[in-house]
């Protein structure tokens, strides 16, 4: 039997991404985000307007998308409930937030430099993917103060322990543990439930 009703979010599950992008006065900003899918070099990004990701991506229109393993989950809760933003807009100071401007510091992660774009990578996440961005597309109501952002990748740095042992630029999808996010909360994924004839031709 189903029920019809009105959930609070609408947030089924996807990758989390540590999006690295480069503030006014040239420091980094790092934040998580999980709205995200990507269509061969294109990637979506969906976000919120208000926050300093997207002022930072607007500015600059450069980002990394870092791509954190499971193992990396305390790291990204560490950035929980922070912003890059001063002052804390009222509706995140209402939630808790604080303004922490270090925020590979407080994750406890590593900044090193990216080939392509000024914003830099995250050293532990097993994916790093320098984008650079190509369109801002409203989203959703509009008073919903959401962002579609089109990325194009232009570089990727993959771990050589994900790689595929005969197939040297493919990512071996049982090495792989990304980090996921549904309705709020992280998940990793479980073990393969079938063979995939699509996977076959690619």
């Amino acid at each position: 039997m189903h029920q019809v009703i009105s959930p609070k979010i609408l947030y089924f599950g996807t990758p989390v991404v540590l999006i690295s992008t480069r503030n006014t006065d040239g420091s980094s900003n790092l934040a998580p985000m999980s709205s995200v899918w990507w269509l061969d070099q294109s990637c979506m990004l969906g976000m919120g307007t208000r926050s300093q990701t997207v002022e930072n991506l607007q500015r600059e229109r450069q980002c990394v998308l870092n791509l954190p393993s499971a193992t990396m989950v305390a790291a990204v809760d560490r950035l929980a409930l922070t912003t890059g933003r001063n002052p804390v807009p009222d509706y995140k100071a209402e939630k808790g937030f604080r303004y922490e401007p270090q925020k590979f510091a407080t994750a406890k992660l590593t900044a090193i430099a990216s080939d392509l774009v000024q914003p830099p990578r995250v050293a532990e996440c097993p994916i790093q993917l320098e984008a650079i961005v190509e369109q801002f597309h409203p989203f959703g109501q509009p008073d919903d103060c959401a962002v579609a952002i089109e990325v194009r990748i232009i570089r990727v740095h993959v771990d050589e322990h994900i790689l595929n042992a005969e197939k040297r630029y493919h990512i071996d999808a049982d090495k792989w543990k990304p980090l996921i996010m549904s309705f709020c909360e992280f998940y990793g994924l479980g073990e393969q439930l079938h063979p995939s004839r699509l996977a076959q031709v690619f």
